[in-house]
């Protein structure tokens, strides 16, 4: 089985950036063997332009931020796309409905794989910040713990590599754009 754990988001806002910082911090701690394949890309803010990428997977799950009214920042949630909690104002993202439309047209023609989506809250979105902020850093061990997790049931085991903060790798993430694939 092929899995695509796609990070979605715009470095230059901030948190709106953390799908991309997220998996760009995974590839770096650990390497990842077992029984089915993973991949691990960057979507940044391509939505439609994945199309083709997403069609040759037979599951995917999607690392982005969320909108949930009334929840305080740095929440994370870890959803079927099929099963979106109450809470969740699930219009793609914290930051745009590209993506959510994107997923949408691939049901209308029965490409898109099942598809999981492990969403953080964000507090800053904001233009050419390559930081995160205090809610959604601390969100970071939970994501990563609750993904470790998941991926361990889809028969991928994560063998860490090195100790590394995700602090670490900030803003350097965008220089790193050819080692999104592993």
């Amino acid at each position: 089985m092929r899995i695509l754990l796609l990070g979605i988001g715009n470095l230059l806002f901030g948190d709106e950036g953390i799908g991309v910082h997220f998996i760009s911090y995974l590839g770096k701690k650990y390497r990842f063997d077992g029984e089915n394949e993973l991949s691990i890309i960057d979507g940044g803010t391509l939505a439609q332009h994945l199309i083709p990428l997403i069609v040759e997977y037979d599951q995917m799950i999607i690392i982005d931020t969320i909108n949930a009214p009334g929840v305080k920042a740095g929440e994370v949630y870890f959803f079927d796309f099929e099963a979106v909690p109450d809470v969740v104002d699930w219009q793609g993202s914290a930051h745009e409905v590209e993506m959510l439309q994107t997923l949408t047209m691939m049901d209308l023609v029965g490409d898109r794989p099942p598809t999981m989506i492990l969403g953080v809250v964000p507090t800053v979105i904001e233009a050419t910040e390559f930081s995160l902020s205090s809610g959604v850093y601390d969100a970071v061990d939970v994501m990563e713990k609750t993904l470790l997790r998941h991926l361990s049931s889809l028969g991928i085991e994560a063998i860490q590599q090195k100790e590394l903060d995700i602090k670490e790798i900030l803003p350097d993430t965008f220089r790193t754009a050819d080692a999104y694939s592993l």
